[in-house]
């Protein structure tokens, strides 16, 4: 298909969670290839790559020393490309991660700059200032670190994160040539790394505020840069001339860009970018009148630039929605730990479901995160002793950070490690509990999420609910979401009273756990369901 990317379901890998080879409880890229199977039954269309380059693994891969390697915990270039090869011969198309804001302060231009001094070519490869701002790092403290010379090197995030200068002619040269290499080995795209942030003010303002806050996202002087945009129309350039190269298969980019929808559409203007992730939706809480808003904008915006809008639930980067829909009015922010507001399993998992299911039926691309189509939660319990996010330490051991969402994967429910293939634990610890999710089991249950998610990927591609209109049947204020998709009917309660099923209609898939033969005639709280709309009850 031409314009694939418009409607595919992308998984995301974790690479050091997915699955280990090698028995060091780290994921790698040969058990990724291992795994790859269990994606094409799962039924999606294309795999999106965590970092794996050469990395000290200050921020589990976000800091890179070199782009064009493997760093050994996951293999080498060799099994990257068995990956890619055997991806293709399953007809997955492999997206990867660029980290174009910043390196690796092991990253040998960092340490040439550090060697080279003030002034000098080496050190304007980077941000350095004489005196430091007030800006903020993301990770929590000052965004500025002091070298020994006496000068300050921007770092938005971790300070093993120096970032680049973009107005650098070098920069732009290396992004260019990385770019080639990875696409010379046949990857099919790039999910664009803090893809708002590559440009700064070069007067560096001062702007105090937390640079995640609703202010900083539309006023940050290192935020959404309009000078990010022509990068983006050099590198469509070079993807397009891979594409035209082979027409089966185009090239896409990604964006990263957490910025409001509004702003997010001049990311995938048609000669920029092909795809953005939707921040807002992934924030939105479970809430019909705040679903349908954001669901109506991102269509009617994307769609006035002629991109798909995109849908996603969780990443590797916030709470898994299992667990963050467990809540019924509080909505965690940095994690989880044993001593915060625990979630509601039971209400998390049915809620998830259900949401799934109505980012499934909506029309553009959807991303999925390993382990949600099990029912994953957070690892809510972890002991503060094996956290490795640079959040936790930055934020002086206030924010849980990121490690809960990030733990490897319960593959075989009564195997070592449930599996994932560490002989001698895994580098994040898995909660006990983690047995009853573990694939096996589900792979054998009618009622499980695995089973759900296949199901609903399978009738999402045979209606072809990727494509086409979406036409609502419910009213604005309502608390169920009724909305037609071709000859399918989506019915979502979200904490509404019991909602009628019409008649004559066959339920396609629905998000409830039991088997259909105990199932009420109407749609409960908290459920969704596809409906097949004969044309007598449509």
């Amino acid at each position: 298909m031409q314009d694939w990317w418009r409607t595919a379901v992308i998984y995301q890998i974790y690479p050091r969670s997915f699955a280990d080879s090698n028995a060091d409880g780290i994921g790698d890229l040969p058990g990724i290839t291992e795994r790859l199977g269990s994606l094409r039954s799962l039924g999606v269309d294309a795999v999106w790559l965590s970092p794996v380059y050469t990395s000290p693994q200050a921020d589990a891969g976000y800091d890179v020393a070199d782009y064009c390697d493997i760093d050994p915990i996951f293999g080498t270039l060799d099994d990257f490309d068995q990956m890619v090869s055997r991806a293709h011969e399953l007809g997955l198309r492999v997206i990867i991660d660029l980290v174009p804001n910043h390196t690796s302060s092991a990253h040998p231009w960092f340490q040439a700059a550090l060697a080279a001094g003030p002034g000098s070519p080496e050190r304007s490869r980077y941000l350095f200032a004489d005196k430091p701002t007030d800006w903020l790092s993301v990770f929590g403290g000052s965004a500025w670190t002091q070298v020994p010379d006496g000068q300050w090197y921007l770092h938005l995030y971790d300070a093993a994160q120096p970032d680049l200068n973009w107005h650098s002619a070098d920069v732009r040269q290396l992004f260019e040539q990385v770019l080639r290499f990875w696409l010379d080995r046949e990857v099919d795209g790039f999910r664009v790394d803090v893809a708002h942030g590559l440009i700064k003010d070069p007067s560096f303002p001062d702007f105090a505020d937390d640079p995640l806050s609703p202010h900083a996202k539309l006023s940050a002087p290192y935020w959404d840069q309009d000078g990010v945009h022509e990068i983006y129309r050099s590198w469509r350039a070079i993807l397009d001339s891979y594409t035209a190269q082979d027409r089966s298969r185009p090239r896409v980019l990604c964006a990263e860009a957490n910025v409001p929808v509004p702003r997010a559409i001049r990311y995938v203007r048609p000669d920029e970018m092909h795809q953005a992730f939707n921040f807002p939706y992934l924030n939105t809480p479970w809430s019909a009148p705040a679903l349908r808003r954001v669901i109506e904008e991102s269509l009617q915006q994307y769609g006035s630039v002629g991109a798909p809008a995109t849908w996603v639930l969780s990443n590797h980067d916030v709470v898994r929605h299992a667990s963050r829909l467990g809540y019924p009015d509080y909505q965690p922010t940095g994690g989880i730990g044993a001593d915060d507001p625990q979630p509601d399993r039971e209400l998390g998992l049915r809620r998830a479901r259900a949401a799934t299911l109505l980012m499934l039926a909506l029309p553009g691309s959807a991303y999925l995160y390993q382990g949600e189509e099990l029912g994953l939660p957070e690892s809510t319990q972890m002991p503060d002793d094996f956290r490795q996010d640079p959040n936790w330490v930055r934020k002086n051991y206030t924010e849980k950070g990121r490690d809960g969402a990030r733990v490897p994967l319960p593959w075989v429910s009564t195997a070592m490690a449930f599996g994932f293939g560490g002989m001698g634990g895994t580098w994040l610890p898995q909660p006990a509990d983690y047995e009853s999710y573990a694939r096996d089991l589900q792979e054998i249950s009618e009622t499980s999420t695995l089973q759900m998610y296949i199901t609903a990927l399978t009738r999402r591609r045979e209606l072809g609910l990727g494509n086409g209109e979406l036409t609502w049947e419910s009213e604005p204020g309502s608390r169920v979401l009724v909305f037609r998709r071709g000859p399918v009917r989506i019915i979502c309660n979200i904490g509404g009273q019991p909602w009628p099923l019409p008649s004559g209609t066959e339920v396609l898939v629905s998000s409830r756990s039991e088997p259909r033969s105990t199932r009420h005639r109407a749609v409960e709280a908290d459920e969704c369901v596809w409906l097949l709309a004969s044309p007598s009850n449509g």
